[in-house]
């Protein structure tokens, strides 16, 4: 039999945990380039841009379009593999704490 307050414990429990990991996002972090090292981007697990660097190489009037383009691409490659961490924290910190309800997802929560 279904015992609500036993799930409503699980439920606060859940929530404990779910917020220690979204706390701890903070401390992962990933650092993605492009252009072959010319640009990278350092960015938290909880999707904030923390550093970039560009080589001095690239650093003159004519390139600041494939800048502009490079500095996009390292930004977002970084917020995607810092998201897929993000995700795995989450994960771990939640795992076997719920009983697996179909349609019940916890993953996007806080991210």
């Amino acid at each position: 039999m279904f015992d609500m307050f036993s799930m409503m414990g699980k439920l606060k429990e859940v929530q404990a945990k779910m917020k220690e990991a979204q706390d701890n996002l903070q401390f992962i972090t990933v650092t993605a380039e492009s252009g072959a090292g010319l640009v990278k981007a350092k960015v938290n697990g909880q999707r904030k841009l923390i550093s970039l660097e560009i080589d001095d190489s690239l650093l003159n009037k004519e390139d600041k379009e494939m800048i502009s383009d490079l500095v996009v691409a390292a930004v977002n490659k970084a917020m995607d593999e810092a998201g897929e961490k993000a995700k795995d924290e989450m994960k771990r910190h939640t795992e076997g704490l719920l009983p697996n309800i179909p349609g019940l997802d916890l993953n996007n929560l806080g991210l």
